[in-house]
């Protein structure tokens, strides 16, 4: 797909690549203030300044790069399918939030190291590049750095964006800016869409017809890492306890989700809800919601006891030990703007889905688990509340032939990213 800028393209790269150059000076003091405010790796930051934090592995290394949490454990899917091709493969994901590389350490696929994705600016780029000098360059979803693609593509080093899901307003927000994108999306060799919304919109930024239709990768990962002594220690606090879980919730998914927990008190039932919410730094908002519950908190060392009704799981890194506790799952994200988060990964674990209405971010995940009854939509606390007490089938047998379905997309997308490197 690499073909010549036009002169639109070419001054919009460079005003973008010159602005971006005039401020990496101050970059480095912007980060020591985001350290000192807990939004950084304390000894890691250095690696967004192009400052590598470990060796390249020998052999053939391909790049990953996906920007936040979800993003980047979609990845563990594709990863370990090219493992299992080819063995001697060496993996390297860059993300640039601190929750994703805590998140994504416990969940290593093989021959693979992460590191935190350089500021996009020429200089920082081009140090990381000498260090690691990828043979292949894959980029995620919808958040590339013109720079960063800019200089891999000088280099000669094959590039594809890959499971790209591309949204109304991130759409609308690329148009306005429409030479620098087809600049950048021109480096691709290949472009490979969730859907066909997202097709369509590429094929209006890039000007190219040659979309691939792949679908979703997050069906393909396996699950989320669970630590068998707290499960075992969680299982045997809970009693056999009916629980049920708000997952990566934000304000108003808590809202809905302790409206709904207060209706089933009400009507005799003994449930444990567990909040983990998507940021867990908002312990101390979320604990002033819960006057009149009785609440035990996971950064405190608690554990759940016969009177808790209300299990605040305010760390990192342990969603799938909720996921794998809990018989039903409210998705986070699916009341507000947020537009949802992944619902994979609770099913990939046996627990149930229930969501909100608003879920463009997962549009295609949530319509084709809908139509498999692998998940259910509810609207309130009384349809949370009717499903929690009274769910017995979660379709979870459903949802593995969903698993199944797209396995042949994924065969044939694999064979074309190698095909990229002997190329």
């Amino acid at each position: 797909m690499t073909s010549h800028l036009n002169l639109a393209e070419v001054v919009s790269l460079g005003l973008y690549r010159a602005t971006t150059s005039l401020i990496a000076p101050f970059l480095g003091q912007h980060l020591k203030k985001r350290v000192k405010r807990g939004k950084e790796h304390p000894q890691r930051w250095h690696e967004k300044q192009g400052i590598a934090g470990a060796e390249r592995p020998s052999g053939t290394l391909i790049w990953l790069n996906a920007v936040g949490l979800g993003e980047v454990m979609a990845l563990r899917g594709l990863i370990i399918a090219l493992h299992n091709r080819d063995p001697e493969l060496q993996f390297l994901v860059t993300s640039s939030t601190l929750i994703s590389a805590t998140t994504f350490a416990n969940n290593l696929p093989p021959n693979t190291l992460h590191q935190f994705l350089p500021l996009d600016c020429p200089a920082y780029t081009r140090q990381f590049l000498d260090h690691w000098h990828p043979d292949l360059a894959l980029w995620s979803e919808q958040d590339i750095w013109p720079s960063a693609v800019h200089e891999t593509a000088l280099r000669h080093i094959p590039q594809a964006l890959i499971n790209v899901r591309m949204s109304a307003a991130s759409f609308r927000s690329k148009t306005f800016v429409r030479p620098l994108f087809r600049a950048t999306y021109k480096s691709f060799s290949l472009i490979s869409a969730q859907e066909r919304v997202t097709a369509q919109s590429l094929q209006m930024l890039v000007g190219h017809d040659n979309i691939r239709i792949d679908g979703s990768l997050k069906p393909h990962c396996p699950p989320l890492f669970i630590d068998r002594d707290k499960r075992t220690e969680f299982t045997d606090a809970s009693m056999g306890r009916s629980i049920w879980l708000a997952a990566s919730c934000h304000p108003e998914d808590e809202d809905i989700a302790l409206a709904a927990q207060r209706l089933l008190l009400r009507q005799g039932g003994h449930p444990l809800l567990i909040i983990s919410p998507r940021y867990p730094n908002r312990a101390n908002e979320i604990l002033a919601k819960l006057d009149g519950f009785n609440v035990k908190v996971r950064s405190r060392g608690e554990l759940p006891d016969a009177q808790t009704q209300i299990y605040l799981a305010d760390t990192f890194a342990e969603m799938g030990l909720w996921y794998a506790s809990a018989q039903q799952a409210l998705i986070g994200g699916t009341f507000s703007a947020i537009e949802g988060h992944n619902p994979w990964e609770a099913l990939q674990l046996g627990c149930g889905v229930l969501h909100g209405p608003r879920v463009a971010n997962f549009a295609s995940d949530f319509r084709d688990l809908g139509q498999a009854s692998a998940c259910v939509e509810v609207g309130n606390p009384e349809d949370i509340a009717a499903h929690i007490a009274g769910a017995s089938s979660r379709g979870l047998e459903r949802f593995e032939r969903l698993q199944q379905a797209n396995k042949s997309n994924l065969s044939a997308l694999i064979d074309l990213l190698l095909g990229l490197i002997r190329a």
